[in-house]
């Protein structure tokens, strides 16, 4: 997961920090769209992901309810997905998504996914770099954080002086705006604890917003016959009722993608709330969090906690099930 210590006003600097442990206009690829971001651009406006990334292929990686929703006709038409994170540093990392090895920057690793996920979404890139405002596109907006926000540990949230950019974004998660799947961070510690001497600000000032889901990495895609656990690496709920209550675990399979991290896990949520939504056409973004949010899976987890796994297993399948979602 990004931290960065230099976006906020407190005494202490602040860090952001990906949540890898790897560390619709016209056709873009990855550099060019990166560019665009580069040298003071706020927004990335390529909102169409290369051929070879939008195939529509159903990977090994992922949940089979993906081809199901697929195959239903539902792929994300409709909503906006804003990955706010790194399209401009110099700092690239390998993976594949089952589409062929590639090179690239950690938000252009969690734009691929996302995409992929929904490959009917407009995606957008928002540079988290800039410190400017998020904006929102019309209709209804997922914004998918695979970063964090560090400083020393014991500050309250109120007295962080926030930059325009996360100031939006906890701004939509209170007042309903967009859907904000928020990676849990990769520290083996509970949603807003102590690392290392610091705290995730941003986790923290997104705890009781009726929108933010914090997304935390299984090793694998659970079923009932083979249960999932914990990856190793990946934060957990904690004892905070009000994290357990929007807290999600999806499977992360880095054996099969070289890609590990939490960062991998909120592009899944950012995807499956596309999904929902292109079925649910009349839905408002809290009502598209909650239908997530209720209708997780435990009986897929091994010794299913929420002080672990919150909620559970996010099911594309059972969100999508209702007639109709309130």
């Amino acid at each position: 997961m990004s931290r960065n210590f230099w976006k906020f006003g407190i005494a202490a600097a602040l860090v952001l920090l990906p949540a890898s442990i790897a560390s619709a206009q016209e056709a873009l690829d990855a550099d060019q769209a990166a560019a665009l971001c580069h040298g003071g651009g706020s927004i990335c406006v390529s909102a169409r992901i290369p051929a070879a990334r939008t195939t529509q292929a159903v990977q090994s990686w992922m949940s089979p309810d993906v081809g199901a929703a697929w195959a239903a006709g539902y792929k994300g038409k409709g909503l906006t997905i804003t990955i706010v994170d790194d399209f401009s540093s110099s700092s690239r990392f390998s993976g594949n998504f089952g589409i062929g090895t590639q090179y690239q920057r950690h938000g252009e690793w969690t734009r691929e996914e996302a995409s992929m996920i929904a490959p009917a979404a407009t995606i957008r890139s928002k540079d988290f770099s800039t410190g400017s405002a998020v904006p929102l596109a019309g209709g209804r907006n997922v914004l998918n954080l695979s970063y964090g926000m560090y400083a020393a540990a014991g500050y309250s949230v109120n007295q962080i002086g926030w930059a325009p950019e996360e100031a939006s974004i906890i701004s939509y998660a209170t007042k309903g705006s967009a859907i904000v799947s928020k990676a849990a961070g990769n520290d083996a510690v509970a949603v807003g604890g102590v690392t290392g001497g610091q705290q995730d600000y941003l986790d923290l000032a997104l705890i009781g917003k009726p929108t933010a889901i914090f997304v935390g990495a299984l090793s694998t895609n659970g079923t009932t016959a083979n249960k999932a656990e914990l990856a190793w690496y990946s934060n957990y709920a904690g004892s905070n009722t009000a994290v357990q209550s929007h807290f999600l675990v999806v499977g992360v399979e880095g054996n099969k993608t070289g890609l590990y991290g939490t960062s991998f896990a909120a592009p899944i949520i950012s995807g499956y709330a596309a999904i929902i939504g292109s079925k649910f056409t009349k839905a408002t973004p809290l009502q598209i969090t909650n239908d997530l949010l209720n209708t997780a899976r435990t009986d897929t987890l091994v010794n299913y906690d929420p002080s672990v796994y919150g909620k559970g297993e996010a099911s594309l399948s059972r969100a999508l099930a209702p007639v109709a979602i309130h």
